[in-house]
């Protein structure tokens, strides 16, 4: 079944975890897959692995942190491919775990710059490009922790609710060109970033698996395929009716 056949995406932070599952999933479904990132050499790796089950993919190096970074990419995949119908605005850092009065200023704007600012910069050179086009749908990866808190990383936090509110401003602009803009919001997924979070702990990476396994009522934390497949409903036709909401995927987080 090819959900979004005949449809560009473009995923950001698409060579790891939970972004290189989204570029995997959307091409099996028919998509021709822009994989972005920093990580030239494990975004290299996902296009080939497209490429041997017959998917459409090619990667570009992108700093979502750097808008001409954004804007040269962007343009240059609309080119190559023909459109953009489908954004991920995946990629993210978890930065800094301290207290937020012993944060500096430089720890803040890393992070901002990356998980905020990075997706205003590629919502922004989408937009365009999508209104060409007549339709389009935005997919930001915001996080159980942009809706709760928890007594840790003040920076990530306080970005993942700017990206809720984000995607809900957007989607009301831009549902009169056919854009839709929704957010997705992981529990906790054993990707690199969360398995180095698990390395930096004190007790160690075995009981920290055990501790964040044991927050979700469902009993273990989730797999980087439990978001793809979110992302493929909410890039497919099949969500037409879906703009502004918050798709939660969290194994019971947020019901407590």
């Amino acid at each position: 079944m090819k959900r979004v056949e005949g449809k560009t995406a473009i995923v950001t932070g698409g060579a790891l975890g939970i972004g290189r599952a989204v570029c995997l999933q959307l091409a099996k479904e028919g998509a021709m897959v822009a994989v972005t990132d920093i990580a030239d050499e494990e975004g290299k790796q996902v296009v080939e692995k497209i490429e041997e089950f017959g998917g459409i993919a090619k990667y570009w190096h992108v700093d979502t942190s750097q808008e001409h970074s954004v804007s040269s990419a962007f343009a240059d995949i609309a080119h190559k491919f023909g459109s953009i119908d489908i954004l991920v605005n995946n990629a993210g850092i978890a930065g800094v775990n301290k207290p937020t009065h012993e944060i500096t200023k430089e720890e803040w704007d890393k992070v901002m710059a990356v998980n905020v600012s990075g997706v205003f910069f590629c919502t922004k050179h989408a937009i365009p490009i999508m209104k060409k086009s007549g339709s389009g749908s935005i997919i930001n990866m915001s996080s159980i922790y942009g809706i709760v808190g928890a007594s840790d990383l003040p920076p990530y936090h306080a970005s993942k609710g700017a990206v809720r509110l984000m995607s809900k401003n957007d989607a009301l602009l831009y549902a009169k060109d056919n854009i839709r803009v929704n957010s997705i919001h992981p529990g906790f997924i054993w990707t690199p970033l969360v398995e180095k979070l698990a390395e930096d702990s004190p007790e160690g990476v075995q009981a920290f698996r055990e501790e964040v396994d044991s927050r979700h009522p469902i009993g273990h934390v989730g797999d980087p395929d439990d978001i793809a497949y979110g992302v493929l409903y909410l890039a497919s036709d099949e969500s037409k009716f879906v703009t502004g909401t918050e798709l939660v995927i969290d194994g019971g987080y947020t019901a407590q």
